[in-house]
C-alpha cells in the first residue's frame, strides 16, 4: 500500500461557495483541454486523406503533440506549483488556444505537426494545474469528489467533441472547427479573470505549507512516487490509443463514415463521464467509513483493472454496435481508475507538490505515450489493429500490482 504523506493539505481558505465554483471552471478547463485535442482525432480521415497521409505519418503528427505535452507535465507542472493555479492555468489557456487557431492555417503534414507540438506546449500543465487547484482549494473530506469531477472534464470533451467537431466541420469546414474551439478557450479565460475579482492574490496562490516545493530529485527518492511514475507508464499509453485512433480504426477496420463515426464515438466517453464522477465519491464514501486513504483508492482501481480486458475483444465483435459497447467498459474502467489514481497522487504528496508529482507522472506516461505511437503507426500499417487491442487489455492489472506493491517494478 502507498502510506499518506506524513503532512497533507490544510482545510481551504476560500468560501466553500468560491471554492466550488473555481472548481467548475478547472472542470470546464479540463472539458476544453481534451475538446481541442480531439479535434484533430475526430477530423483524421478527413485530413489524411486530403493532405495524402498515410498511417505512419499520421503517427508522426501526434508524436509531435505528445512529445511536447510530455516535456510541459514534467515543466508545466513544476511551473504551476512556482506561480499556482490562479496565474498558471490562465497562461496555458491562452497559449493553447492560439495554438489551436493555428491548425486552421496549416498547409500539410510539416506544418500541422508543428501546430500539434505547440498545441501539446500549451496543454501539458493544465491537468497538473486542475488537479493541483482541487487539492488546494477544496476540503479534503470532498477531496475524491472535487477530483472526480476535475477528471470528468476531460471525458466530457471528449465526449462532446466527436458530435460537436462533426457538426461544426459540416458547416465551417475542417479549419473553422479548430477556430472555433480557439474562441471557446478565449471565453473561458475571460470566466476565469472575473472568477477572482475582489480576491487577494494569496488566497489562491499561498501553498499549504511555507516550505518551497520539492526538488525532482526529493520526490523520485521516495518509492512510492517512483510506484506512481512506473504505474502511468504502463497505463497511459492505451487512453493516448483511445483519444487518437479510435476513429481512425472505426473507419479503416470497420468501415464507418465521418458521419458514422461522429453519431457513435460519443458512448464509450459517457460510461468515461460516468465512472469518474461515481468513483470519486466512491472512494469518499469509503474513507468516511473508515478505510484508509491508499486502501479505498487501490480498491476501486483493483475493480478498474479487472475490467479493462474487455478491451481485446473489441477485435473479435461481431459488429460495430458491439465493438463501440466494449470500448465503453474499457473507457469505464479507465475512468475509475483515474479518477483514484489521482486522488491517490494528492493522497501521497503535500499540496506544494502536486502539480509537480502529477506532472511527472504525466511525462512517464507520455514518454510511454510518444514510444507506443510511432509503434502503432507501422504496426496498422503492416498488420491491423489487434495487437493494439491485446496490449490495451493486460496492462492495468500489471499498473495495479505496482502500485500496491505486488510487482518487482518499482
Amino acid at each position: 500500500m502507498l502510506p499518506p504523506s506524513q503532512k497533507l493539505s490544510t482545510a481551504p481558505a476560500l468560501s466553500p461557495a468560491r471554492a466550488w465554483l473555481l472548481c467548475v471552471l478547472l472542470f470546464l478547463s479540463a472539458v476544453l483541454c481534451f475538446l481541442d485535442r480531439q479535434v484533430l482525432s475526430v477530423l483524421a480521415p478527413q485530413i489524411i486523406a486530403e493532405f495524402g497521409m498515410s498511417n505512419t505519418s499520421y503517427s508522426r503528427v501526434v508524436f509531435a503533440f505528445v512529445l511536447s505535452y510530455t516535456v510541459m507535465l514534467a515543466l508545466g507542472g513544476r511551473v504551476m506549483d512556482a506561480l499556482g493555479t490562479r496565474r498558471g492555468l490562465g497562461l496555458a489557456v491562452a497559449f493553447w488556444s492560439v495554438a489551436s487557431a493555428a491548425h486552421a492555417l496549416v498547409t500539410g503534414p510539416l506544418t500541422l505537426g508543428v501546430a500539434r507540438f505547440f498545441l501539446g506546449a500549451g496543454e501539458g500543465p493544465a491537468i497538473p494545474g486542475a488537479i493541483k487547484g482541487a487539492v488546494e482549494w477544496i476540503d479534503p473530506k470532498r477531496r475524491g469528489l472535487a477530483i472526480g469531477l476535475v477528471t470528468s472534464g476531460a471525458s466530457l470533451g471528449s465526449l462532446i467533441a466527436p458530435p460537436l467537431v462533426v457538426w461544426t466541420a459540416s458547416h465551417i469546414g475542417w479549419r473553422g472547427a479548430f477556430a472555433a474551439t480557439a474562441a471557446l478557450g478565449a471565453l473561458w479565460l475571460v470566466a476565469w479573470l472575473l472568477a477572482f475579482r475582489g480576491l487577494p492574490s494569496t488566497t489562491t496562490t499561498a501553498s499549504a505549507s511555507d516550505r518551497p516545493v520539492s526538488t525532482w530529485r526529493t520526490l523520485l527518492a521516495r518509492r512510492e512516487v517512483r510506484r506512481l511514475l512506473a504505474a502511468r507508464f504502463c497505463f497511459d499509453p492505451v487512453f493516448y490509443f483511445y483519444m487518437f485512433w479510435i476513429p481512425q480504426y472505426l473507419s479503416r477496420e470497420r468501415g464507418m463514415s465521418l458521419a458514422q463515426i461522429g453519431a457513435l464515438i460519443w458512448i464509450p466517453f459517457v460510461a468515461l463521464e460516468i465512472a469518474n464522477l461515481a468513483a470519486g465519491q466512491a472512494s469518499d464514501m469509503c474513507v468516511a467509513r473508515g478505510w484508509s486513504r491508499p486502501r479505498a483508492r487501490l480498491a476501486l482501481m483493483l475493480v478498474a483493472a479487472l475490467l479493462t480486458p474487455a478491451s481485446f475483444f473489441v477485435v473479435l465483435a461481431g459488429t460495430p454496435a458491439l465493438a463501440i459497447v466494449l470500448m465503453s467498459v474499457l473507457m469505464f474502467a479507465h475512468g475509475i481508475w483515474i479518477t483514484n489514481f489521482m486522488t491517490l497522487v494528492g493522497d501521497t504528496v503535500e499540496s506544494r507538490d502536486v502539480a509537480t508529482t502529477v506532472g511527472l507522472t504525466g511525462f512517464c506516461g507520455g514518454i510511454a505515450g510518444m514510444l507506443s505511437n510511432l509503434v502503432i503507426g507501422p504496426v496498422v500499417d503492416n498488420y491491423s489493429f489487434t495487437p493494439i487491442f491485446l496490449a490495451s487489455a493486460v496492462v492495468y492489472p500489471l499498473a495495479w500490482l505496482i502500485l500496491s506493491g505486488r510487482s518487482p517494478l518499482r
